[in-house]
């Protein structure tokens, strides 16, 4: 199969090309030619989640890769699972963290790491993982990428914006995984990112990649989990045509992995993204501008993006026909919101940290009485103690994950949010 990018159609890539470039010319994204389509979903979902990953998967790397080299990809990256867990009557929460760094994230980055050492085992070419993270890219990405020949991995992060939990799960190993801690916001991050793959000079010195969801390889895992999770809510409720997703929404990556996984077959009703007070989807999405504000800081971090990368995925496939517009709606929920949420599922005996609850507290407002809502738990609580605690007023636990982790040293560097400046490491770090 081929991708293309969206920018420029006329530039086709295969499935190797398009991991190991992550972006196309003038920044483009990349988009498969065509999507495999499933009828038999009943046969699809009585399949356990590595056997219906590669089924589902395989026909966009089948010309890349054997199928008994994908199946041993996929066993080695998701070997842990997606859980959904019954909140109330109406409700379930789809768990993603239940990974070596215990965010959703850990699906995508295992899947590219395992991708990207296939294509390179047999030569010498050396890869530079440049990425961006708002909190959970950089913990999933430096742990799938630790130790593997010829990769190095930088990660840049807000300074001062994400957890300390977060950051030490990232920031701690050291050998091939760097590290930078930017003076700006994530938005700032991502287009220092964007810069360095307009430098071609750069790129082509260090092998440039990005492991961001930008990189489709990433968006290709993340279709497995709403298979997974129609798998088991089918298996629980006998019926799955009435499900509504509520996703907690930053670069969209998690949205648009759910809206190629319902264009592929899967008969999800609709999406609500679900945002927090960077709400440039829901103010387009009524108004027909975008205008993207000032990125502000909140307690859901992850999700602190006014300029979300693949909103021109998710746009593709609403004014193509591929999916139809009615199915997308989008929510912003503030502050005081998010903490009301948080209180709610406490009181129904679930601890739930700050993305979960804005994406429950998006059901609540959304979601009609034929509906049932399924909202994504993309972190551990643990990994924002600090916020849980202090809003439910509760002791939290760590977990190994975590524990391990917490007395280690960050051994990041500082940085302004200056081009030159990185273009420097970059060239250092990477020879």
């Amino acid at each position: 199969m081929k991708f293309y990018n969206l920018k420029h159609p006329e530039q086709e890539v295969s499935f190797s090309q398009a991991v190991r470039q992550g972006l196309g010319k003038n920044q483009g994204l990349f988009f498969p030619k065509e999507l495999p389509k499933y009828d038999d979903i009943e046969s699809l979902l009585s399949m356990p989640l590595v056997e219906r990953s590669v089924k589902i998967l395989y026909p966009f790397v089948a010309d890349d890769l054997t199928e008994e080299q994908f199946t041993d990809i996929i066993t080695r990256a998701f070997n842990f699972p997606a859980l959904v867990q019954p909140i109330d009557e109406n409700n379930s929460i789809l768990e993603l963290f239940h990974g070596p760094t215990l965010a959703f994230k850990d699906f995508g980055g295992r899947f590219m790491a395992q991708c990207l050492q296939s294509f390179t085992q047999d030569n010498d070419d050396k890869i530079t993982i440049l990425t961006a993270t708002s909190g959970d890219t950089g913990a999933a990405v430096a742990h799938a990428f630790y130790g593997l020949e010829n990769i190095k991995v930088v990660i840049l992060y807000p300074k001062g914006k994400i957890s300390l939990l977060q950051e030490k799960m990232f920031t701690t190993l050291g050998g091939n995984i760097s590290t930078i801690a930017v003076d700006g916001s994530f938005d700032d991050c991502q287009e220092l990112v964007k810069r360095s793959f307009d430098d071609l000079e750069l790129a082509q010195a260090i092998g440039l990649n990005s492991a961001n969801s930008i990189n489709i390889s990433r968006l290709l895992a993340q279709i497995s989990y709403y298979f997974e999770a129609a798998a088991q809510l089918f298996r629980q409720r006998g019926k799955i045509d009435d499900l509504v997703f509520s996703i907690p929404s930053g670069n969209f990556g998690n949205l648009t992995a759910g809206m190629l996984a319902k264009a592929m077959g899967l008969p999800i009703k609709r999406f609500i993204a679900a945002t927090n007070a960077n709400d440039t989807v829901p103010r387009y999405l009524k108004t027909g501008e975008w205008s993207p504000n000032e990125t502000v800081a909140t307690m859901s971090n992850a999700m602190d993006v006014s300029k979300p990368n693949n909103w021109p995925r998710v746009e593709h496939m609403l004014k193509s026909g591929i999916l139809p517009e009615s199915c997308l709606s989008s929510v912003a929920i503030d502050e005081e919101q998010t903490q009301i949420a948080m209180h709610n599922l406490n009181g129904l005996g679930y601890i739930s940290e700050p993305h979960a609850s804005v994406a429950y507290k998006a059901l609540k407002y959304d979601l009609n009485d034929n509906e049932f809502g399924v909202f994504l738990g993309t972190a551990h609580p643990a990994k924002f103690k600090e916020t849980v605690e202090s809003t439910l007023g509760r002791p939290l636990g760590l977990p190994k994950e975590l524990a391990d982790c917490s007395g280690e040293s960050i051994l990041s560097s500082e940085m302004n949010a200056d081009f030159t400046e990185l273009h420097t490491f970059l060239m250092a770090h990477a020879s």
